[in-house]
């Protein structure tokens, strides 16, 4: 029986379909797009969370569901919620419908700090409704999630080539590269029961005490082979420069108002009693070997 997951065309949903490809195992990936990969054994249903036929034949005759769509960034934050509290409302009730039990949800570290954003309150509220649905699912975490295909942490790679890498004010936080998500995601599916099943889980790439600012940024310019000047900007410098890429960018502005009051947070660190049993699984790519990686799959694409 295949999988069903969200998000098929986005940067962590590909990854997922990388992983199942490698392993051989039948997808149904909803998109709202038409999108090429080389993963021969995924139906591709287009249809968005909105779509209750489309979600229905998603999950119809699948044994997991992998739910990573919604919305990330966005310059209205009223969007939020109707991407990602009821986008999830509508798949839970689709897998409920089609008798679908398993469920894994990709939240965010940012749920941690609902008040901060937008965007962290709306997984907080779509974390509550995963965890009364009934369902057998499992919570997933993912603090800055990096590597091929990403568009934002690329802006950081992007601004280390010329040597200057802007930061918030001081902090610190962890990383996972997306090849590390997408197994642990794809893992879980199966994962013993009593080791995995109604947990949140908050997975890094195993660096303790996570990376600061700082030394985050200092990794990057090493990837691309820059010595960067990495500056701390106060909040109002940064919500400044959030509305000036709205006036440049309009809606695809990356720097927001609502990303930037968690950006200011000092510590997006993953807390140790919410690490996946090793029995479960453990991250492959350290910080300097995937950020250089990246680093090149972005000149080979002609990104950088």
């Amino acid at each position: 029986m295949p999988l069903a997951l969200t998000g098929g065309s986005g940067f962590v949903g590909q990854a997922v379909l990388d992983v199942l490809g490698e392993r051989n195992l039948p997808a149904e990936a909803l998109v709202r797009r038409v999108t090429e990969h080389e993963h021969s054994r995924v139906e591709w249903v287009m249809g968005e969370l909105a779509d209750k036929p489309a979600l229905d034949h998603l999950v119809a005759g699948t044994r997991g569901v992998i739910h990573i769509a919604g919305l990330t960034n966005t310059p209205d934050p009223s969007r939020f919620a109707a991407a990602n509290v009821e986008g999830t409302a509508n798949l839970i009730a689709a897998s409920k419908q089609a008798g679908v039990k398993r469920f894994v949800f990709v939240s965010s570290l940012a749920a941690r700090e609902p008040a901060l954003s937008a965007y962290g309150a709306s997984k907080a509220e779509a974390e509550k409704l995963v965890e009364q649905s009934g369902l057998d699912w499992t919570i997933v975490r993912p603090p800055a999630v990096y590597g091929p295909r990403d568009a934002d942490m690329f802006e950081l790679f992007r601004s280390a080539r010329f040597g200057f890498v802007p930061l918030p004010p001081g902090g610190a936080t962890s990383i996972i590269h997306v090849a590390d998500l997408a197994r642990l995601l794809v893992d879980l599916i199966d994962a013993q029961p009593a080791l995995v099943r109604r947990r949140v889980f908050e997975p890094d790439d195993a660096r303790e005490g996570g990376w600061s600012h700082k030394e985050l940024a200092a990794a990057i310019g090493q990837a691309v082979g820059k010595r960067v000047f990495a500056p701390h900007l106060p909040r109002a410098v940064l919500q400044g420069a959030a509305g000036v890429d709205r006036l440049f960018r309009g809606h695809g502005a990356r720097l927001t108002h609502d990303r930037v009051g968690y950006m200011c947070h000092p510590n997006w660190v993953v807390r140790s009693d919410r690490k996946v049993p090793e029995s479960v699984w453990l991250p492959q790519i350290g910080g300097p070997e995937g950020l250089k990686s990246t680093a090149d799959w972005y000149r080979r694409e002609g990104w950088l």
